[in-house]
């Protein structure tokens, strides 16, 4: 199981939120790209970065911050927030991006997603299943779809995702545990590649998760700002178990 380190970035900080609430913002860090060159030393497979400003306003406003991370590390990027047009969606390619992560527009306008995986490739391409109570939300997790996971995660793979973001807004850094179930459910439902997000507070939410067969990485974000998870030692403890 691969793990991926959150960086939220917002007014050119890195924050944290809770359940996606803008007023909730956590003060980590003023510079993302020594917090990216952390994750990577610590051991991180690579970088989920999210403009939560672009999530917010629909226009991404990160991408300097991007260019900058892509050009001091060497595990990949993936970048989400505010990419809802093709421009921003190759823009964000052309600065460093490995992927880019796509809710809002994937889901506001059918062909986009078809559209775009034919002209970047899969490959590039996670969608976002951001969702509360079983539905998909979006525009910042502020409004719902009337969708539901598993109906969104088979539509995606039909459409040309190559991978799926799941994250249970509800528990999203409250470090109370992610939904097993569901994120159980989709990697048995749906064969693509999937992430898993929200809540994973302590090295035993990681244990769990790696019960699950096929589940292909894990989002951590508050874990490793606040210390109950450390990207080192549970690299240090799984070599250890290897050997």
């Amino acid at each position: 199981m691969k793990l991926f380190a959150a960086i939220d970035l917002l007014g050119g900080k890195v924050v944290r939120l809770r359940q996606g609430q803008r007023d909730s913002a956590i003060l980590y860090s003023d510079d993302p790209v020594a917090t990216a060159i952390r994750w990577e030393e610590e051991g991180a497979d690579g970088l989920h970065v999210v403009d939560l400003e672009g999530a917010f306003s629909g226009a991404s406003s990160s991408l300097p911050w991007v260019e900058a991370i892509a050009k001091r590390v060497r595990i990949p990027l993936q970048l989400g927030g505010g990419l809802r047009t093709e421009e921003a969606v190759e823009e964000a390619i052309e600065r460093g991006a490995s992927r880019v992560i796509l809710g809002t527009r994937a889901w506001d306008e059918p062909e986009f997603l078809p559209k775009l995986a034919a002209r970047m490739g899969s490959e590039r391409i996670v969608v976002a299943l951001d969702a509360r109570d079983g539905e998909v939300r979006i525009a910042g997790w502020a409004q719902g779809t009337g969708k539901k996971v598993i109906d969104a995660a088979r539509y995606a793979q039909a459409n040309g995702a190559g991978f799926l973001l799941y994250t249970d807004v509800s528990v999203d850094g409250m470090l109370s545990g992610p939904d097993l179930e569901r994120t159980r459910e989709l990697v048995e439902t749906v064969p693509l590649p999937i992430f898993a997000s929200g809540g994973i507070g302590k090295p035993e939410d990681l244990r769990a998760l790696e019960r699950i067969p096929q589940l292909y990485g894990a989002v951590l974000g508050r874990a490793i700002y606040e210390k109950t998870v450390s990207l080192r030692e549970w690299r240090a403890q799984v070599g250890e178990e290897k050997s």
